[in-house]
């Protein structure tokens, strides 16, 4: 089962000419995940020829305008490719106020159902199959909320060659070992799963972490993650106007992508102050901490592998 993640906007406060806001698309498999949307959302889906029309759920930090002016189009835009599906879209207290104002202010034209649901973190806000999605508090100038989609863990793999060593007849039986049930082979001997099935294997987990103080509970709560997405908005030399701001420093989301044992991170959500070439400050200072830092741009494509 395939998943990846598509940076559709790096940015923060303000759009530039080379920088689209913040707004991030997880796929796995045939379901697609958005976690905030700001204004340049749609260019970027339709560069990398993304279908939005199979956005199953929108997950929004905070209703800062810099994290949710790209949702009015995209709302508008599904009308128009022959939805029917419904569209959940979660996130904090107002969420659901700036929805239904912008559809009324706008008049906007929708012909499928959209589900808004507000939630106080921490909950479990959306569950699959096979997985779900965890709201954590942090702390910003208006409630707001980060996000992990963790997967449930996976069997271990089945090995055939001892399964028929063991004369289990190839077919039902090997299923039901698969599934941890114990099974009778051709000479009537109990065969328990453990002896063919290896043990568990650890399921996947990303995290979107932006628009918040440090908090070192912020490590706990993306423990471990595969792909951390996290804010590193600012270098060391404006952390007073950062911790003023309630945002954090590239040094900062170093330290938790380090303290978590994150597998990877990709720093998001920079300041209008640093132009592109300017960014690797920030990369530079984050590797003094978490060496495997990476900087997020804008259609930026990271695949997330099982770890075997």
């Amino acid at each position: 089962m395939n998943m990846e993640c598509f940076v559709l906007g790096c940015g923060g406060m303000m759009p530039l000419p080379y920088r689209h806001l913040t707004s991030v698309l997880l796929r796995r498999d045939g379901d697609l995940f958005l976690f905030d949307g700001g204004e340049g959302t749609q260019v970027s889906l339709r560069r990398l020829n993304l279908k939005w029309k199979k956005i199953n759920a929108i997950f929004v930090s905070h209703t800062h305008a810099d994290h949710v002016t790209g949702l009015p189009g995209i709302l508008m835009l599904s009308a128009q490719v022959d939805r029917n599906d419904p569209l959940y879209i979660y996130g904090p207290p107002k969420i659901a106020e700036y929805i239904e104002t912008s559809r009324k202010v706008l008049d906007m034209y929708i012909n499928y159902p959209i589900i808004v649901k507000e939630i106080s973190a921490p909950c479990v806000c959306y569950e699959g199959e096979g997985f779900r999605v965890r709201a954590f508090p942090l702390d910003h100038t208006k409630v707001c909320v980060g996000y992990t989609l963790e997967e449930d863990d996976r069997p271990g793999e089945f090995n055939a060659e001892e399964a028929a060593r063991l004369k289990v007849p190839r077919g039902p039986l090997w299923g039901k070992l698969q599934h941890g049930i114990s099974v009778v082979n051709e000479d009537g001997v109990e065969i328990h799963s453990h002896q063919v099935v290896g043990k568990n294997r650890k399921g996947r987990k990303f995290s979107f972490v932006t628009d918040t103080l440090y908090l070192p509970t912020i490590a706990q709560e993306v423990k471990d993650s595969d792909l951390l997405i996290c804010e590193g908005m600012f270098a060391d030399d404006c952390e007073d106007q950062a911790k003023e701001k309630k945002h954090m420093t590239a040094r900062q989301a170093a330290t938790i992508a380090r303290d978590a044992n994150a597998k990877r991170m990709a720093m998001i959500h920079y300041s209008p102050r640093y132009n592109d070439k300017e960014l690797d400050l920030l990369l530079a200072q984050a590797k003094t901490v978490y060496p495997q830092a990476e900087l997020s741009r804008d259609r930026m494509r990271m695949e997330i592998p099982y770890v075997e």
